[in-house]
């Protein structure tokens, strides 16, 4: 809670899953308390998230379809509590990954061109 508050809160390459009918979020990485002692958690371990039943069932059907994945966009306190908002996502195809490196490489070039050109 305390590493939360100071914003020590990594989300990137974290993803939520279902086991069990339990869900669990993964690779969420809350750096230990610097006034902490010895006992401090592991900062990557799996982390269980309290969701109400009806909300689990919906988001295992939203798992159970091809390719879409629960994803973790923020986390917020809301009266005392930490709290993680949920999203469910589909995964890029490769042509798009593609697509999208070819266009940022693009738009570099120009880019440099473009300061060239002002010199």
């Amino acid at each position: 809670m305390k590493s939360i508050r100071l914003g020590k809160v990594n989300l990137k390459d974290s993803y939520a899953s279902i086991d069990g009918g339990e869900v669990f979020i993964n690779g969420m990485h809350i750096s230990p308390y610097e006034q902490g002692n010895i006992f401090n958690k592991d900062p990557d371990r799996k982390r269980k998230l309290l969701l109400h039943r009806d909300e689990i069932n919906k988001l295992i059907g939203y798992t159970q379809q091809k390719g879409l994945a629960l994803v973790p966009l923020q986390v917020y306190f809301k009266r005392g509590l930490v709290k993680i908002e949920l999203a469910v996502a589909r995964g890029k195809k490769l042509y798009d990954k593609r697509h999208d490196i070819a266009k940022r490489d693009a738009q570099r070039e120009i880019d440099k061109r473009m300061k060239e050109s002002l010199r």
